[in-house]
């Protein structure tokens, strides 16, 4: 028998969760299963009970819209992710287990959510058994996810009606008519949330050599619901020394409720005691450091395919001979298009040309996919901000911010002005930006924030600092830089500063689908090809939790590009 119980999920909105207790005796471990999309948690009761899981606590949850949560279902498929990173900490919370003491079992699409969740926050649990992950579902239909955009551009909240019928999930009679006969069934979806599976899968199973977790991927041989070459993708992408691919003969898309179920089961059950009597922790720092640097060599030295030459040629022809049209396009040719000043522009987000034309470029400019990234990075910033800030002022504690490297930092002025007994300061290391902001001090008449010229990078400049903080902000800063040598200096320079307990907040680029387009047409702001590395958030936590910190949370946009990571120091 299970309990129910409530938990908040992504935007405090309450969901259902529900909970098995260990039948044998406890081994102070825990098996977190989720449900495939349309079903609900209730349908995984008999797999709960599952023999060799008896010394196991079991935990589940009903997704937004899915069986007893009736509420507005999920439009987009991120805050499904989001609302799973919710439900583990509530789980290490309820169970008083560490992310080391659980094991998920995901089936269809939760197994797309568990493996977004794995990629994209970058912690490591016991490991994973991906049951039929729904990386690409087979929509029969040509161009059906391409007319199904273009359809909610028109209606956001269209809703499609499942084809798949229980006679292509499971061979069983007794489970076809179990699931006829379920009223909490959703036989609907949100197409926005299929699309936005669909763009999010293609990243995940792109980029899966940034998961690191063990990993079982059970693919069902007769699967008329999902891709399986997918699957076998991601499963060849994977970074994890612990990995398993089993084909299931025979198997439909339902393999958890197949007639042979107990094939699989033993599988899962076999996979997660070697991965649970895994002791030493791997170290994958140095393989996700090379695969990133062949990466951004590729980006930097490598061939272009004819009409990747031809499309980045075009660009920068328009952006030299009618770049001064657009005011966005002209800031970053004179600042470089990763400067301080540029982004005030891009956070602004209004468009201005000197003509229509001009308009129109650089309203097409600041819709870029990465410079919405950026703006949505903002407002998470923001938001880490104030929480940490809400919770010193709550213990009464004095509010000292330090932004290592803000430019201008706009973002800081509204914060002086919010609060104006926290005092703040902002080094930067070019002088245009600290005379930017001091004319914002000016302009607003602020006493709590000041602005001065220092090297972020250079360990002594955080030698003898009178300004003592509580709160630091390393914000879109190391992104720009290739060599961890370097940033490493600011990351050491920071953990001397700040005491046991007090708060950093940091950005981080896990992903970006332009880079060769950036690389080929943009310049930074030493007028060189603008070329980055990406770090995975398992590299920018490793080199955090190596100098003293212990990461709290994390916020992503939709597009998987831009985090921004809360910890403490320890």
């Amino acid at each position: 028998m299970s309990t129910t119980m409530n938990f908040y999920g992504y935007n405090n909105r309450e969901l259902l969760a529900r909970k098995w207790e260990n039948t044998s005796d406890y081994n102070q471990k825990v098996i977190i299963i989720l449900h495939r999309g349309h079903e609900h948690s209730q349908r995984l009761d008999e797999i709960a009970n599952y023999e060799s899981f008896s010394a196991y606590k079991k935990y589940s949850y009903d997704y937004r819209g899915h069986g007893a949560e009736k509420g507005e279902p999920c439009y987009e498929f991120m805050d499904l992710v989001r609302d799973l990173d919710l439900f583990i900490k509530f789980v290490k919370e309820d169970a008083k287990v560490e992310l080391k003491d659980i094991f998920i079992i995901a089936n269809s699409v939760s197994g797309v959510v568990t493996s977004t969740w794995l990629h994209d926050y970058g912690l490591n649990i016991a490991g994973v058994a991906l049951v039929a992950p729904a990386f690409k579902i087979k929509l029969y239909v040509p161009f059906a996810k391409q007319g199904l955009a273009l359809a909610l551009k028109v209606k956001p909240k269209l809703h499609i009606k499942s084809y798949v019928k229980s006679k292509v999930l499971t061979h069983d009679i007794k489970e076809q008519q179990k699931y006829n006969n379920d009223p909490l069934i959703s036989p609907d979806i949100p197409a926005s949330q299929l699309v936005t599976l669909l763009n999010t899968a293609e990243r995940v199973v792109k980029d899966a050599s940034m998961i690191t977790v063990p990993t079982l991927v059970l693919s069902a041989e007769k699967d008329y619901v999902v891709s399986n070459a997918m699957q076998g993708d991601f499963y060849a992408n994977l970074s994890s020394k612990y990995k398993k691919f089993v084909q299931l003969d025979n198997f439909y898309h339902g393999v958890l409720y197949e007639t042979e179920r107990d094939i699989a089961l033993k599988e899962i059950s076999d996979f997660m005691e070697q991965s649970f009597s895994l002791t030493e922790e791997i170290n994958y720092l140095e393989k996700l450091i090379d695969i990133r640097e062949v990466e951004k060599n590729k980006v930097a030295y490598g061939s272009l395919c004819i009409l990747d030459k031809v499309r980045f040629a075009i660009q920068r022809f328009f952006i030299n001979q009618f770049g001064h049209l657009s005011n966005g396009i002209t800031i970053g040719k004179k600042y470089g298009f990763d400067s301080g000043v540029t982004l005030d522009y891009i956070y602004q987000n209004k468009a201005n040309g000197t003509n229509f034309f001009g308009k129109f470029m650089d309203k097409t400019y600041l819709s870029a996919i990465g410079w919405r990234g950026i703006r949505q990075r903002k407002v998470n910033l923001e938001n880490m901000l104030e929480y940490a800030i809400e919770n010193l002022k709550q213990e009464n504690v004095k509010v000292n911010i330090l932004d290592i490297a803000g430019g201008p930092a706009k973002y800081l002025i509204q914060m002086a002005k919010k609060y104006e007994d926290v005092d703040i300061l902002v080094r930067d290391y070019q002088a245009q930006n600290i005379e930017k902001g001091r004319e914002y001090v000016k302009e607003y008449n602020l006493t709590n924030i000041s602005y001065e010229q220092a090297d972020a990078f250079d360990k002594k400049s955080y030698e003898n600092m009178e300004f003592k903080p509580n709160i630091v902000v390393i914000s879109g800063v190391f992104e720009l830089f290739n060599e961890n040598d370097t940033i490493q200096n600011a990351i050491d320079g920071v953990s001397a500063i700040l005491q046991k307990g007090d708060t950093l907040i940091f950005t981080n680029q896990p992903y970006h689908p332009q880079l060769s387009e950036i690389s080929n047409v943009l310049m930074n702001h030493q007028k060189q090809k603008w070329t980055m590395r990406l770090r995975s958030e398992y590299e920018i936590n490793k080199l955090f939790e190596n100098a003293g910190f212990e990461v709290q949370e994390m916020l992503i946009d939709n597009d998987g590009i831009f985090t921004v990571t809360r910890a403490k120091k320890v």
